[in-house]
């Protein structure tokens, strides 16, 4: 597909996760299954290699693997697609990176360096460096709250002033305070903003751009709904977002909090609550599952809370 602008790059992306095997292997034939059924979500767009698709554990036979079949069927659909091209060391990110411009997606998702806190210079000289290999295909800052180095909004545009491919970020929106989309707000200025998928009604109210979709893990077909209501039906959307949020702080954030399972051992989770592939149970080794166990009670809670998901 042709590069993104950060006009663009909007809208609900829809999450792959990676599918197993019962002994946590990549199972490639749920994989496709799963591209198939995120396709005919008709989503904004589809992104790989995030944390749920559990970018840290892939050799680079199986994150070449895992590209080529998702460039493979979005192309033929017509769907856009971005690959994630991270790893915790530079040096491999900058390989997945070279390996992943044959395949042309719209744009490749990165993280910084993540061993040490990167500093300024530290992060501008990777960014520069990934924009010198890129051939043309923009970056995405992917920067959780979980990242060895948080950016300030202010430091986007350090960025962007040496590194004109970089067009997007992904970030936490400080739990929607008004005090950060300030700030998002007057440092966004040719960058495309997304922020976590249950936050998304108010971010597009507050001038973000999209998500790459936390609920879309519920239900991907939902998700997109969901979105598309933001565009003709802002009220009725932040309604059913306080609905949403209900669910995730009454459901999931206990397994995080409570529990210390893993955020991506909840994305998977939630997939299995939805039902709308079989992606399988478990992450790879050493991070811990979710037993299913708890799944017929989220479940239901869904169905309550949510039923436009179940």
């Amino acid at each position: 597909m042709k590069p993104l602008t950060s006009s663009e790059l909007k809208g609900n992306w829809a999450t792959l996760l990676l599918a197993t095997d019962s002994r946590g292997r990549i199972d490639w034939s749920r994989m496709s299954d799963e591209i198939d059924a995120l396709i005919a979500s008709s989503p904004d767009g589809i992104y790989s290699n995030g944390t749920a698709c559990e970018f840290y554990s892939q050799n680079m036979k199986e994150f070449i693997s895992i590209s080529e079949m998702l460039s493979s069927k979005c192309t033929a659909s017509g769907t856009a697609y971005q690959i994630g091209v991270s790893h915790p060391c530079a040096h491999e990110s900058l390989e997945r990176l070279m390996a992943a411009t044959s395949f042309k997606p719209g744009a490749v998702q990165v993280i910084l360096p993540d061993w040490f806190p990167a500093s300024d210079d530290t992060a501008l000289s990777f960014m520069t460096e990934m924009e010198r290999h890129a051939e043309g295909i923009p970056l995405v800052l992917y920067n959780p709250p979980h990242a060895k180095r948080v950016l300030l909004p202010e430091c986007w545009q350090t960025l962007k002033k040496s590194v004109p491919s970089f067009i997007g970020v992904k970030v936490f929106d400080n739990n929607c305070s008004d005090e950060w989309y300030n700030e998002m707000r007057r440092c966004s200025t040719g960058i495309s903003v997304f922020v976590p998928g249950h936050h998304l009604a108010t971010g597009i109210k507050n001038g973000a751009s999209g998500a790459y979709s936390n609920v879309s893990c519920l239900n991907p077909s939902a998700a997109q709904k969901w979105y598309n209501m933001m565009l003709d039906d802002m009220e009725s959307a932040l309604e059913l977002e306080k609905r949403i949020q209900q669910f995730m702080a009454e459901c999931i954030d206990p397994f995080i909090a409570d529990m210390h399972y893993p955020n991506h051992a909840c994305d998977r989770f939630m997939a299995i609550v939805g039902n709308w592939a079989d992606i399988g149970p478990n992450l790879r080794w050493p991070y811990k599952s979710i037993p299913e166990k708890y799944v017929e009670g989220v479940r239901k809670r869904a169905h309550n809370l949510i039923p436009e998901f179940i």
